[in-house]
């Protein structure tokens, strides 16, 4: 299995290697990316050796929405998610549109301290019926799903759990205009917490310092190993710009890669990266 996926890989990256030797010519480049990319892709865009090229306003949001606005006839060339799911429905029928494994992430538990979770209790304290939880949007975001495979996960450890956390979790970000922002100018995380809206969401680790630095009273740990799933993030090339190749090719290079690791991501394509 190892093996096919680096062969996989390489037959990927050796396609897009001869595209990217095409003759440059002037374009603009619009990247749309999943909303928890914000920070590493607005880097790598700023950072991207762009020659006479010109960045188009990227834009964030939950990876499945981003989806359907494409479907729509939203013009991008470039599309990043916090899954692969999304990018390969958009590759049904084109075979000429790659997709890429770029990045993996984690998942965390932001929470109240007071909670006091550990590794032990985190489940039985998830149960709790006091304990609140927020989630994002399963379909709609990834990582509302994501949240729902832990759910899963949680059933074969204590029968009956997937039930009861699946009834009890508030879906509060993620939906788009269905959950628009509890507090006014805050983050929609954020904002769950300063509305005191819940007790406990599980979020991408990547996620986890930055809104810590906003609201640095939240405690966070990793899920359980026997509860915990690993998120993948998926790009797919929309169009043939050069300009778009190029970025790409940037974002897998060591030095992209090493900026999606700052950001929190683990890299897939470098030579730190787990084999």
């Amino acid at each position: 299995m190892k093996n096919r996926r680096n062969l996989v890989r390489a037959c990927g990256w050796i396609a897009v290697a001869a595209m990217v030797w095409m003759p440059a010519r002037a374009d603009t480049l619009k990247v749309t990316a999943a909303g928890s990319l914000r920070a590493a892709i607005g880097d790598l865009l700023e950072h991207f050796p762009r020659q006479s090229d010109d960045i188009g306003v990227p834009e964030y949001g939950a990876s499945g929405l981003m989806r359907q606005k494409i479907e729509d006839g939203a013009r991008v060339d470039v599309f990043a998610s916090a899954d692969v799911e999304q990018p390969h429905k958009l590759a049904e029928g084109h075979p000429e549109r790659l997709v890429i494994l770029f990045a993996r992430n984690s998942m965390c538990a932001l929470f109240r301290p007071d909670l006091e979770l550990n590794q032990t209790n985190f489940l039985d304290r998830l149960l709790d019926p006091t304990v609140r939880i927020a989630t994002s949007t399963p379909g709609s975001d990834p990582l509302g799903t994501y949240s729902w495979e832990v759910f899963a996960r949680a059933d074969a450890v204590k029968p009956g759990a997937r039930a009861t956390l699946e009834a009890k979790a508030k879906k509060l970000v993620g939906g788009g205009e269905k959950t628009p922002p509890l507090v006014p100018g805050k983050g929609a995380v954020e904002g769950i917490f300063l509305s005191k809206q819940a007790d406990v969401m599980l979020i991408y680790c990547s996620a986890v310092a930055g809104i810590q630095k906003e609201l640095p009273t939240l405690a966070s740990i990793k899920l359980p190993p026997n509860l915990t799933v690993q998120p993948a993030d998926g790009l797919i090339i929309l169009d043939d710009k050069p300009v778009a190749l190029r970025f790409v090719a940037y974002v897998m290079s060591e030095e992209g890669q090493a900026t999606l690791q700052r950001h929190g991501l683990e890299p897939i394509a470098s030579v730190d990266s787990k084999r």
